[in-house]
């Protein structure tokens, strides 16, 4: 389960994709309980049932439901979120509040402040010219040293190991974070505590939300080629038509 934005003003929709056929189910404007709701009620008491896991974001509404309806699925958190929500809730935070103690020391503000994009990529997505100026940001700054470092930690807790090295894992990670000097970094552990069985759940299901991610990109394609659509259900209709998945 994912969502889209639908129209400019912060208006979304929610779409659910089969993980196995990759066929798109549903489509529904919104991304409450209330607007995913209709999808598990056309789906019917006994289907929901059969439903054994579901991946998505850290939608505290598409959580509930799934837990309401499908009492038998387990909820699994998408990495690419989480460490989306980290990238803006702690590294950015950080990098600002680094820049903003810098205001003496303009050449090296300049670095902080433009140093956004190389520490949200990954290691292996920096290119090989753009190396050194990470190295250079990073010894020169322990702030956003400890967020990067933290970032790579948290990532390894979505790769697969035993229930128990997971639990050692989590635990040492949320120490760290609790330790630190951080306080974006700390709110963010507090945040992410109560979700820890959508991150444990990783290790049963391997599941993520890339593939409807891919989906909601065509979707934007299809949006702008039409220049937009007035009529939302008939907007929801070409995208089951588009995507009817894998025979």
């Amino acid at each position: 389960m994912d969502e889209f934005a639908l129209f400019k003003g912060h208006r979304y929709a929610t779409v659910v994709l089969d993980a196995d056929t990759r066929q798109v189910l549903w489509v529904g404007e919104g991304r409450s309980r209330e607007a995913v709701r209709p999808f598990f009620e056309w789906l019917g008491v006994e289907r929901c049932r059969q439903i054994e896991a579901v991946a998505m974001d850290m939608n505290s509404a598409f959580d509930l439901e799934v837990q309401q309806h499908c009492p038998r699925a387990r909820v699994v958190y998408d990495l690419f979120h989480v460490i989306a929500k980290y990238g803006r809730e702690v590294i950015d935070r950080v990098r600002v509040d680094e820049a903003n103690q810098l205001k003496h020391d303009k050449p090296a503000r300049q670095k902080v402040k433009r140093g956004r994009w190389l520490l949200l990529r990954n290691p292996e997505n920096v290119p090989e010219d753009q190396q050194p100026k990470l190295e250079e940001l990073l010894a020169a700054n322990q702030a956003l040293m400890t967020t990067y470092v933290m970032k790579a930690s948290l990532k390894e807790l979505w790769q697969p190991r035993t229930a128990w090295q997971w639990r050692r894992s989590w635990k040492s990670w949320l120490r760290m974070a609790a330790q630190g000097t951080l306080e974006p970094l700390q709110r963010f552990a507090r945040r992410l505590h109560p979700y820890w069985r959508g991150i444990l759940a990783r290790l049963r299901w391997p599941m993520h939300t890339g593939q409807l991610e891919g989906i909601n990109n065509r979707i934007k394609v299809m949006k702008r080629m039409a220049y937009g659509y007035r009529d939302s259900e008939f907007f929801f209709l070409k995208i089951k038509a588009a995507f009817p998945g894998n025979p």
